[in-house]
């Protein structure tokens, strides 16, 4: 080295680095419990979420397809003849019409029913009716009770999620209140001295 060149041959001088396994000072308490409740929050959000999904879809699934077997077996369909109509309803809304039809063991039954609006009497429509010889709607097919699950599911996971957002919303700002009492107090401390050194 020349002795124009006052750089030093060795490395550079080293600054206070924080080594890895080093606690920062400046991280307070509250800084630490927020970071551990957040890795909390994200392990719930991780885990929890699908099994709620899941646990809720495949019971409301399960538990509608058994209604989806009680309705297939309880009721059926008939042809019906249309006895009368009702025409106080509006032209564009389904009507209301008396029906009348036979049972298997030769019982005749009536009942009313939704038609088309351009239904007449004497026309023969096909209903569903129960083993009581009530007129009913069709049963719930597979395809609804799979919407049922799904829908359910959704709706757990949209619970976990809200629910783990309001959870960390809650803590921050309860975090927060905690530091802006902690900042005021101590600046209670500090702020005589400080206003006695600029008196002088």
């Amino acid at each position: 080295m020349s002795a124009r060149d006052p750089r030093p041959s060795g490395p550079p001088p080293s600054h206070r680095e924080r080594t890895p396994g080093t606690a920062n000072p400046l991280r307070r308490p509250s800084d630490r419990f927020e970071s551990w409740f957040g890795c909390f929050l994200l392990l719930v959000l991780a885990l929890g979420l699908p099994a709620a999904a899941l646990g809720a879809g495949q019971s409301a699934y399960q538990s509608a397809l058994r209604t989806v077997q009680t309705q297939s077996a309880e009721r059926y369909q008939v042809d019906a003849s249309v006895e009368s109509v009702d025409d106080n309803v509006g032209a564009t809304a389904k009507e209301q019409a008396e029906i009348r039809w036979t049972d298997d063991d030769g019982t005749v039954r009536t009942g009313t029913t939704p038609v088309k609006p351009d239904t007449r009497e004497g026309s023969a429509v096909r209903v569903w009716v129960t083993r009581d010889g009530d007129v009913t709607g069709p049963p719930m097919t597979r395809n609804q009770a799979l919407s049922t699950g799904w829908f359910a599911g959704g709706a757990a996971a949209a619970g976990v999620g809200a629910a783990v957002f309001v959870a960390h919303v809650g803590a921050r700002h309860a975090l927060d209140r905690r530091r802006y009492a902690q900042w005021d107090a101590e600046w209670e401390r500090v702020e005589p001295l400080w206003a006695g050194r600029f008196h002088r």
